[in-house]
């Protein structure tokens, strides 16, 4: 695989997310030669532990999340953001963590949305969901698949993130996607691009997801 910045919307203060973003974003991908490849969808899951007995609080990670990507479908990751823990295993530990009565998973989060090609990146915008409710977020992948190196296709990334954020610029829209980058080194994870940096990625911006809707109910309170 390549490099990838998984990227949200933060809209301005005072606004929004809605559908019509998510459209305009799409747009914006055809309009600077994107070719529309079909669909993705990610997940993730925040999972809290099953405490049988409160003297074991301590023994186990108060916040787990799980995390499933299109390009790796028979496995699952999960991150200990507390910790700094990343792991890959297979997509049955779901199953087994049910069994256990270890684990629960008390939220879901759905990322889907269109996938596009241009050149060597890969595009993917999409919305976050949770089940059976409204949009909650606007997500955006950005791949280049000739470089592996996280180093070495920085500046190639902030280049192409440049372009796209010029056409975006042109459609006046209440906000502007953002790239906040996870240290990976303290997850232990090399200079080598893996699913597993994909996935400190989408709980960084789960986090900011929940900044950001914490901000709005702030704001109209």
């Amino acid at each position: 695989m390549g490099i990838k910045w998984v990227l949200h919307w933060q809209p301005n203060a005072g606004t929004t997310i809605n559908s019509q973003i998510l459209n305009e974003a799409c747009q914006c991908a055809e309009s600077i030669n994107g070719v529309k490849e079909g669909r993705w969808k990610a997940t993730l899951n925040f999972y809290r532990p099953i405490l049988r007995d409160q003297a074991s609080a301590a023994e186990f990670p108060r916040e787990l999340l799980g995390i499933s990507v299109p390009e790796q479908p028979n496995k699952y990751y999960f991150v200990v953001r507390g910790q700094k823990i990343v792991l890959e295993a297979e997509q049955t530990i779901q199953t087994i963590m049910e069994k256990l009565q270890s684990y629960k998973a008390r939220l879901a989060l759905n990322f889907e949305g269109s996938q596009y090609q241009l050149g060597d990146f890969q595009l993917r915008v999409g919305k976050v969901l949770l089940p059976n409710e409204s949009l909650r977020g606007i997500v955006m992948e950005m791949e280049y698949l000739p470089i592996s190196s996280v180093d070495k296709s920085r500046q190639i990334m902030e280049e192409f993130f440049d372009i796209w954020q010029e056409a975006l610029s042109k459609r006046s829209l209440p906000g502007h996607f953002i790239h906040v980058e996870p240290n990976f080194t303290d997850y232990g994870l090399s200079d080598k691009y893996t699913p597993q940096h994909t996935a400190v990625q989408y709980s960084t911006v789960m986090h900011q997801l929940i900044a950001t809707a914490q901000a709005g109910q702030a704001v109209r309170n």
